[in-house]
């Protein structure tokens, strides 16, 4: 019992430390040495929208790289973003990821040249055939930004730049939100004549909580500047420019990719679960779910760890 007890105060101890520092100039100074460009390419990761790179040990680096075109979404992005996603769920090796823009902005959102003939022209010879056709375009839309949310790896979007419509949509799909001082964000959908249908009308209200304002955004199309959105909680944190943000998510990527994937996957899965369900439900799936995962040799190669006064980083966990 009362080594057990010393156990908790030290991990208490550390996890304390941990949650005042204030910055992660540390580690954003080792990641600098390897920033993007230097970054290499991630095998089975060949794409003509997306760049994907190893930023370190378990953790990949997705840009959004067409550049010239503003990182707008063209019919390559819808389709690639899945291919992606889907093969980093089923990476035992990568443990976090990271989302950023390449070029001036992080997206202009969807390519409207690109996607005028299956939007303007959906094809069909009745108002049924056409409407069945648009419909399963939509969906197959929506699941771009679905398998962000669906991925068990936690998902760090750095937005610099404008982070227009579809944007929007991604980075609310997203775990967690930082952008730079010159970011903004603009549900731009009711400018171009529709609704948006990809997330964002469903996501925006639970991520900040504030109706009125996901209404105003969603009906006016305004720009929301980077103050706002941190003081609305759309990111948690603002960096002087894209450097300085790009460096902090990816030691925060880095941090993350230091636990037990167990522990961090687990985690993801049941916060989306809560967001969803009621306490009542949440807890008996909480319940269901660690009747397994608290079998786990994670806890007690993490609560050594602790005891010995020796940083997570240095334990080896198994891939999951």
């Amino acid at each position: 019992m009362a080594a057990a007890i010393v156990a908790s105060r030290r991990l208490r101890d550390l996890l304390s430390r941990r949650l005042t520092a204030s910055n992660y100039s540390g580690l954003g100074i080792s990641l600098r040495l390897t920033g993007s460009s230097a970054q290499e390419e991630a095998p089975d990761h060949s794409y003509e929208s997306l760049r994907v790179t190893s930023a370190q040990k378990h953790v990949l680096h997705v840009q959004l790289n067409r550049p010239n075109k503003r990182n707008a979404m063209n019919k390559a992005f819808w389709r690639e973003m899945v291919e992606c996603f889907n093969k980093i769920s089923r990476d035992a090796d990568c443990r976090a990821v990271v989302i950023s823009g390449a070029g001036k902005m992080f997206t202009a959102g969807i390519d409207l040249m690109d996607l005028a003939s299956d939007i303007l022209q959906p094809k069909g010879d009745d108002v049924a055939r056409i409407s069945w056709y648009l419909r399963d375009i939509i969906t197959r839309y929506q699941e771009t930004f679905s398998v962000i949310e669906k991925c068990p790896k936690p998902v760090i979007a750095a937005v610099h730049g404008g982070c227009i419509g579809g944007g929007v949509d991604l980075i609310t799909a997203c775990d967690i939100r930082y952008c730079a001082q010159d970011a903004f964000f603009q549900v731009k959908e009711v400018d171009v004549g529709l609704a948006a249908d990809v997330g964002t009308l469903q996501r925006l209200p639970k991520v900040i909580g504030n109706q009125s304002l996901v209404n105003e955004l969603a009906f006016t199309a305004r720009k929301m500047m980077a103050d706002e959105a941190l003081g609305c909680g759309l990111v948690s944190r603002v960096f002087p420019d894209k450097e300085v943000m790009l460096d902090a998510a990816l030691a925060l990527a880095a941090e993350i990719s230091s636990k037990s994937p167990v522990a961090v996957q687990s985690t993801k899965v049941n916060l989306l679960y809560s967001r969803d369900h009621s306490v009542a439900e949440s807890l008996n799936y909480v319940a269901s779910w660690n009747m397994s995962m608290l079998q786990t040799q994670d806890i007690a190669k993490s609560v050594q760890a602790v005891t010995e006064n020796k940083e997570l980083k240095s334990v080896t966990f198994s891939k999951l």
